[in-house]
This record gives C-alpha cells, sequence and structure tokens, in this order.
C-alpha cells in the first residue's frame, strides 16, 4: 500500500447496497460499519460474529479498533464482548464483529443497521528485553486506587 493515511476496503460479493465504513460528522473518531447478513434475531446472553461484507487492508503500523455503538448499548444492551476488538495490519479475512446481547430480550439486527465503530490508531512494536531489575518510581507497586483518585 502506497498512502500511509488511507485504508482499502474491498466489498465481498453481494454487497454493493452496503456502504464503506463512514463518521457520522467531521469530528467523529468511529466510523460506522454496518451488518451485511440477513435480518438476524440475537437472543439474550447470545454471542455471534456478524459479517460486514468487506476485508480491509490498513497501513503497515496502524490498527483497528472495533468498538461497540452506544446506542445499541444504550437501547438493547448489544455490546461487543472482546472490546476493544484489534485488527492487525496483515489481516486480510472478512471484518467481523462479535455481537452480544446483554439485555433481557431478544433483539433483531437488520441488515444495513449499524453495529459497531471502527477507530485507526498507530502503534509501535517495541523489542522485549529480559532484565534483572527495573527503575524506582514514587507509586512502585501500587495497585488499582492507590494514587488515591477516584
Amino acid at each position: 500500500m502506497s498512502d500511509p493515511s488511507e485504508v482499502r476496503f474491498l466489498r465481498l460479493p453481494g454487497n454493493p447496497d452496503l456502504p464503506l465504513p463512514s463518521r457520522a460528522t467531521p469530528q467523529s473518531a468511529g466510523y460506522d460499519v454496518r451488518s451485511a447478513e440477513a435480518d438476524l434475531e440475537l437472543q439474550p446472553g447470545e454471542i455471534r460474529a456478524v459479517s460486514t461484507g468487506l476485508v480491509m487492508e490498513l497501513p503497515a503500523g496502524v490498527e483497528c479498533q472495533v468498538r461497540p455503538r452506544s446506542g445499541l448499548a444504550a437501547r438493547y444492551g448489544i455490546t461487543l464482548p472482546n472490546s476493544p476488538g484489534t485488527i492487525d495490519p496483515d489481516y486480510r479475512g472478512e471484518l467481523k464483529v462479535l455481537l452480544q446481547n446483554g439485555g433481557g430480550e431478544a433483539v433483531t439486527i437488520r441488515r444495513g443497521e449499524r453495529i459497531a465503530q471502527l477507530v485507526f490508531a498507530r502503534f509501535v512494536a517495541p523489542e522485549v528485553v529480559e532484565t534483572e531489575s527495573l527503575s524506582e518510581t514514587e507509586r512502585g507497586e501500587g495497585g488499582f486506587g492507590s494514587t488515591g483518585r477516584g
């Protein structure tokens, strides 16, 4: 891929009607992605990998984070059990979204419905090195809540 600021999408056969991921407003961080499946019913507690009908090519050094949509979570309890999911730049399979119904009633997900958000982020891949000691800090081994805030 030549442009490091470009994410390329390939539509799988049978999905010419679905829009590519897009932002709702110019300041939105997330790109809404839609279900490519025929209407499906998600039962309470059920987890299902939902097809988007898309394959993507990310630039080197860029990951795609898959996050839940707040509207689906607030209205129906629909979330992503592995949130945020991570798609690596060398993955070339279909983009699928793991949806989970955390609510008490079945929810119908319609073809073309926005089911998740994609957020793109640069990442570093540091060398992992074993050492005999680590530097000292004021916090030290203090865990959750140890700084007195929160």
